[in-house]
């Protein structure tokens, strides 16, 4: 009988996760049903959204939700045949036993068949994967960008952040990156960003912002809430465009940030601020991918990862994570 490790979510997270937060267990896997497949993971992803929508889509006692690279190991679903390659919406888990579609959408999702083989196919849960496609879906669906418009991104070194700006360069777009370190900022100018800076050592977000873009800014990528978000509405120009993707400086908090109401900004600018899910675009994500490999090939994209390797640090590397440890995509590999 197949043997399954997984990682439980213990306890809800109060403020910064723990190692407490989580408890390792195994489980015997059942035979397989008609439809069912068999999948062994290979790599997994950790993500900023693990942590902020952590009570909203998970129990205490749940296995901890997450997108892993897996292979078929066995199948009686013909459109998942033995050997194929997936990306699973299976969690934190070695080994599942499921079927491909589950109540809320996919659970299995093949890679695209064209992957070339000297690309890893970790990036599948990469720049190739959910963090690239939130890219491309908030420029070009939210956003809307066009050519010689000005972009700012914070979290620009990040998983997300790195590949808006380089997208936004591809599109003709100037792009100004924040990062929180002088590394990070080092390797967004090496991605082509116009200008970077690092928000920790500036002595105002607001003058940091006017500097990097005098004329002001079209659109913003948003990833980080808090005060970065209130400087950069100030520097906006009037009917500029806002994809709100996430806030990763509020996650951990225990009580709510005081900072000052966005009202007035939004309304005296006349901003369009829109919050947004990749998953709204998933029906295009096939063709989205052929696209971003098709960069990747030209050159026009470069990623970096941050591996750790093994199953039993999956807890270690969502930490990391957090902290913004590493410069790249944070993946684990089993």
């Amino acid at each position: 009988m197949a043997k399954a490790k997984m990682w439980i979510l213990k306890k809800h997270f109060e403020g910064f996760p723990k190692e407490s937060n989580f408890e390792l267990r195994e489980e015997v896997l059942p035979e397989l049903q008609d439809g069912d497949v068999l999948v062994e993971a290979i790599y997994f992803s950790v993500d900023p959204y693990m942590r902020s929508l952590s009570k909203m889509w998970q129990k205490e006692g749940d296995v901890q939700y997450g997108t892993q690279l897996a292979k078929v190991l066995k199948s009686k679903d013909p459109a998942f045949p033995e050997g194929c390659y997936v990306v699973a919406d299976c969690g934190w888990r070695t080994h599942t036993v499921t079927k491909a579609k589950g109540s809320a959408g996919p659970i299995l999702t093949r890679i695209v068949s064209e992957w070339p083989s000297d690309i890893p196919m970790s990036l599948a849960l990469g720049s190739l994967g959910m963090p690239g496609l939130t890219a491309l879906y908030g420029l070009e669906e939210v956003c809307k960008i066009q050519p010689g418009e000005t972009v700012l991104v914070s979290a620009a070194a990040g998983a997300v952040g790195a590949m808006v700006g380089q997208i936004c360069k591809i599109k003709g777009c100037k792009v100004v990156g924040s990062a929180g370190g002088d590394d990070k900022v080092v390797y967004l100018k090496e991605l082509g960003f116009d200008q970077a800076f690092n928000y920790k050592t500036v002595p105002s977000l607001e003058e940091a912002l006017k500097k990097a873009s005098p004329e002001g800014y079209d659109c913003y990528f948003e990833n980080v809430g808090g005060p970065f978000f209130t400087a950069a509405l100030k520097n906006m120009k009037p009917g500029g465009r806002i994809a709100v993707c996430g806030a990763i400086a509020t996650y951990n908090d225990t009580a709510p940030q005081m900072c000052p109401y966005p009202h007035h900004e939004i309304i005296t600018r006349q901003l369009m601020v829109e919050g947004f899910m990749a998953r709204r675009w998933r029906h295009k994500d096939e063709e989205s991918v052929k696209r971003l490999l098709k960069w990747m090939k030209e050159g026009k994209l470069k990623t970096k990862e941050v591996v750790t390797v093994g199953f039993e640090n999956m807890p270690t590397a969502f930490m990391k994570m957090l902290k913004g440890d590493g410069l790249g995509k944070a993946i684990v590999k089993v």
